[in-house]
């Protein structure tokens, strides 16, 4: 019975005190516009909720800053995207991530809005893979 309990409790303060931040697997859609279509290149990055609170009473004093699963460290990788005009600049940086935290949001390198479109998203209709 010890045990149950021991489990239970452990569960519960996971589920409220850790947070769920952990690298991913995602595919994003790379492109430029000098080439006119897009590619599917797999990468890693951040994923998960982070514990967070709105508080009701504002405090100018202590500003609250929301936690957002992001990375702690991260890469670039470069790829050769295939079959652009000679002219283009064929070469595409990425950011890989190599591990996350949660953390207030880097506006300067991290779409932080809620609802972005997503690393799937391509302008162009065509994707070649």
């Amino acid at each position: 019975m010890k045990t149950a309990r021991f489990y239970i409790l452990f569960f519960c303060w996971k589920a409220f005190w850790c947070d769920g931040c952990v690298l991913t697997n995602i595919t994003i859609a790379v492109e430029r516009e000098e080439c006119g279509f897009c590619i599917n290149i797999n990468t890693t990055w951040c994923s998960g909720y982070c514990h967070t609170r709105d508080l009701v009473y504002k405090d100018p004093i202590r500003p609250n800053v929301q936690k957002a699963c992001t990375f702690k460290e991260f890469v670039y990788e470069t790829v050769n995207l295939p079959g652009c005009a000679k002219q283009a600049d064929s070469l595409y940086s990425y950011p890989v991530a190599m591990a996350c935290h949660c953390g207030a949001c880097d506006t300067d390198s991290t779409d932080c809005t809620v609802r972005g479109l997503g690393p799937s998203y391509c302008s162009f209709n065509e994707i070649r893979e």
